[in-house]
């Protein structure tokens, strides 16, 4: 953390870093995760001797909460990944299964 940082910006950078190596992140990638994230914050609320426009104008981590990632992209598994999935679970016709009807015989 950032020298000055209180504790709350300190439980703060732990709890993301913590949440971010939980979902699968290495530790470095965790880590700059949640130091972006903190240092964010620490702008929008006047925390931070300097800070860029975008970081004070623009709505805080924890608002948008994914919005700008992969927004284009398809939600969950791939038909692909739910066909071997149903594969090792032996789930029968699986072959024929559209992605929706694999994700429903997995109980997704």
């Amino acid at each position: 953390m950032p020298a000055g940082s209180n504790a709350k910006r300190e439980r703060q950078y732990e709890h993301i870093k913590d949440s971010a190596e939980d979902r699968g992140a290495s530790s470095k990638r965790a880590k700059e995760i949640a130091a972006r994230t903190v240092n964010k914050n620490r702008a929008q609320a006047g925390e931070s001797k300097t800070a860029s426009r975008s970081s004070t104008k623009d709505m805080s981590p924890q608002k948008r909460g994914g919005q700008r990632s992969g927004t284009n992209r398809p939600k969950g598994q791939t038909k692909e990944q739910l066909y071997n999935e149903a594969k090792k679970k032996n789930v029968k016709g699986r072959s024929t299964m559209t992605k929706k009807e694999l994700a429903d015989a997995l109980g997704r």
